[in-house]
């Protein structure tokens, strides 16, 4: 009628290297914004553009957005961490949950036309390649958030300008 003591240390211990390798699975598709990252050429940019052709799609506001890059970033944190630690790489480039936070940042606070999801995914693009500072720098440290860091500055960098680039009426 009631398991032994013994029954339940083994049940429990043999269904941990489950939910192991369960946690490491749902955080490889977190990771890799669902195999965006697995892209043979260019995954951040793959999932850049996927990223702005969703948010066009979407055509959140201003508030549900930023919701929706909370909730991306703190996952990211977390599923980025767990997939180098699974992938035993430091920042690999099949992680790419981190241009999606990066890429919805860019346009946080721009109205999600196709021109503004385009300059802003181009500016984005560049400060993500480019890093400069503190971008640079902030990639080094540990984890999930070393990884997700340096494309949320990007995005910061790719927002001020498409803000100042609304501001002049070019966009």
């Amino acid at each position: 009628m009631f398991a032994s003591p013994r029954s339940r240390a083994t049940s429990s211990s043999a269904s941990a290297p489950d939910r192991t390798a369960t946690r490491s699975r749902l955080a490889l598709i977190i990771a890799t914004a669902g195999g965006l990252g697995r892209a043979p050429l260019a995954p951040g940019t793959v999932a850049s553009a996927a990223t702005a052709f969703v948010l066009w799609l979407l055509a959140l506001s201003p508030p549900a957005l930023t919701v929706v890059l909370v909730a991306v970033t703190a996952l990211g944190v977390w599923a980025a961490d767990e997939a180098e630690r699974a992938l035993a790489v430091k920042d690999p480039g099949a992680i790419v949950v981190d241009e999606v936070a990066g890429m919805t940042l860019s346009v946080l606070l721009v109205p999600l036309t196709p021109a503004v999801l385009l300059v802003g995914f181009v500016l984005f693009r560049v400060f993500d390649v480019v890093k400069p500072f503190p971008a640079n720098v902030s990639q080094r440290l540990p984890g999930g958030v070393g990884v997700m860091i340096d494309d949320l500055i990007a995005g910061v960098y790719a927002l001020a300008l498409l803000l100042l680039a609304r501001r002049a009426g070019w966009l």
